[in-house]
């Protein structure tokens, strides 16, 4: 090692962000194992980097003893006074025992060291960028799938898309480019290790985000998303301002905003509802599109009772009973529809009891 070396550090220094001095007793640790491994030494050493020139030097050590058992280890006070008449018995001296042949090792462990720090710092650094994005949307390139779990490249590393996170009608082809939701980032010796996700309500929300600047300034507000992915999702908004429509501004001209974002959900059916701090009116915006007569809402039991007309009905429910089941989950309470002759009949019976 010489002068070039140690400009290399300090290159590496100021492009990788590692401490010049964090790699030089790095490869001070590992030439004295090098040394002990090519020259097979029981002695204790030490191995010295000169910090201007680069200058590898290695020295034994031995404790200072009256009566040394081991000549690799210790010495006598006597041989010792002759280097030091101030050393006393319980010192250690060192000599210096740098073999000829191990400018060359050096120089192979230190190339060595510096590789695996340089790509251990860039797999900290990944880390460090998508511990903080955890919750954020990206953008990655379908790379190859394995044992049904989709790997994406995000550029610098990679992201697993598990079964349970992939949406079930979608199809995941090389080379195809997909927005995935990070839900989780943990460190492993091999790097960053990000679980991504399609299913998430996270990656709806932060769609809305990306494509509705009211809601990345703040002005409109996504108060609740219920998502059933692939098929159907609602998303309550509210405005802070009262001339900004919410719905309105989620949509946008033409419904080019929310087309972008089905057209990234691949078809996903997308009902933009507005919240109301009165349940009775939240209940009725959630289930759009049908039209609702009539709400009753039991705190006690988070139960609402919800008036259609009849040929509503059908609609409000929803194939499967998706609708009322997609407003159940947006405004917290379990809804219970009936036509508005089952209503009326349901009223007449309890007045009849009533009066009974």
């Amino acid at each position: 090692m010489n002068h070039e070396f140690m400009r290399a550090l300090e290159q590496i220094e100021r492009e990788k962000g590692i401490d010049k001095e964090i790699l030089l007793e790095a490869i001070e640790a590992a030439l004295i194992s090098a040394y002990r491994r090519h020259f097979g030494s029981a002695q204790n050493v030490r191995v010295l980097i000169d910090r201007s020139t680069g200058e590898v030097k290695v020295y034994s050590q031995r404790t200072v003893v009256s009566n040394p058992e081991d000549p690799r280890l210790q010495i006598s006070l006597e041989e010792a006074h002759k280097v030091d008449p101030s050393l006393r018995e319980g010192d250690v001296i060192e000599t210096e025992v740098t073999p000829k042949e191990f400018g060359r090792i050096a120089a192979q462990t230190a190339k060595q060291v510096v590789v695996q720090r340089i790509r251990e710092a860039e797999r900290g650094l990944i880390y460090e960028e998508f511990a903080s994005r955890e919750g954020d949307i990206v953008t990655g390139i379908v790379h190859r799938a394995e044992h049904r779990n989709v790997y994406l490249d995000l550029g610098r590393t990679e992201a697993v898309l598990p079964p349970h996170e992939q949406v079930y009608r979608e199809q995941y082809r090389p080379n195809e480019r997909l927005k995935v939701y990070i839900t989780e980032v943990r460190k492993t010796t091999k790097g960053p290790y990000i679980v991504v996700s399609r299913t998430h309500p996270g990656l709806l929300k932060r769609l809305f985000e990306l494509e509705v600047p009211e809601i990345h300034d703040g002005v409109v507000e996504i108060k609740a998303i219920a998502r059933e992915p692939g098929s159907r999702s609602k998303v309550a908004v509210f405005s802070r301002d009262e001339n900004v429509d919410p719905v309105g501004a989620c949509v946008g001209p033409r419904g080019i905003r929310v087309q972008a974002i089905v057209n990234e959900l691949r078809g996903e059916k997308l009902d933009i509802v507005r919240w109301d701090p009165d349940p009775e009116k939240f209940v009725a915006n959630a289930l759009s599109p049908a039209r609702v007569v009539g709400v009753q809402i039991c705190e006690e039991t988070k139960v609402a009772r919800v008036t259609v007309p009849e040929y509503q009905l059908s609609l409000a429910i929803g194939r499967e009973g998706q609708n009322a089941r997609l407003a159940a989950k947006l405004t917290g309470y379990k809804v219970d529809i009936k036509g508005e002759n089952e209503a009326a009949a349901e009223a007449d019976d309890g007045g009849a009891a009533t009066r009974r």
